[in-house]
């Protein structure tokens, strides 16, 4: 397996669709930041990203449907990143990127407003008290994700994780967020649609536990 990892890493390398900013070129500021949709993808379509985004599913499959729209899945595990990258080379996905970094960073490689939508799907909870800071709904993050969207831009969160997506409810109410839908079981209600054009295979693996998929939508 270690020798299978260390080839995706090495061919990762070489794929057109993947950033990975040295740490000191992030500190300096990155030359894509602010210009993506022109000198990535070459248009100026919005751009959705998806934060911890594994190997890519949701990137892939939200880019399949939204061909209109730009899509950068973040992770800092190159090994995952592989699967989705080498799966939008190979199917000519021009809309796809994916960015190996921290997202902790993300202020340095995206200008304030240059991002129209974020995901954040099925994130690790991150369940002991003293593991809050690294929430991905953590005021911290939070107040990242509202620098980087536009004006009415807005966040999407899955989860299997009741306890996960009653802790952003509470974070919400403190920052006053405003919540545009809201579900503790995806599928046993009608609509947001969007929420369920795509599973993965986590949450493909939770609901066939029987676990509920719970959603929030919102926006500052």
């Amino acid at each position: 397996m270690a020798k299978r990892k260390l080839q995706q890493y090495a061919e990762v390398d070489t794929f057109s669709n993947v950033v990975q900013p040295s740490y000191d070129l992030i500190q300096k500021g990155h030359e894509l930041r602010g210009r993506w949709s022109q000198d990535h993808f070459n248009n100026d379509h919005p751009i959705v990203l998806e934060l911890g985004c594994g190997k890519g599913e949701y990137t892939i499959n939200l880019a399949e449907k939204y061909p209109d729209k730009n899509f950068i899945g973040v992770d800092r595990k190159g090994a995952r990143i592989w699967t989705g990258s080498k799966y939008a080379l190979e199917n000519d996905l021009y809309n796809v990127a994916f960015l190996r970094m921290d997202i902790r960073m993300l202020e340095r490689l995206f200008n304030p407003g240059e991002v129209d939508e974020i995901w954040i799907t099925f994130p690790d909870p991150q369940p002991k008290t003293w593991q809050a800071k690294r929430r991905l709904t953590h005021p911290r993050f939070m107040g990242q994700y509202t620098k980087l969207l536009k004006p009415g831009g807005c966040i999407h969160l899955k989860t299997d994780n009741l306890a996960f997506h009653e802790y952003t409810l509470e974070v919400l109410e403190d920052l006053q967020y405003q919540i545009l839908d809201q579900t503790k079981n995806l599928y046993q209600v009608s609509g947001p649609e969007e929420a369920k054009l795509v599973q993965t295979y986590y949450e493909k693996k939770f609901l066939k536990e029987g676990l509920p998929i719970t959603y929030l939508r919102f926006k500052t």
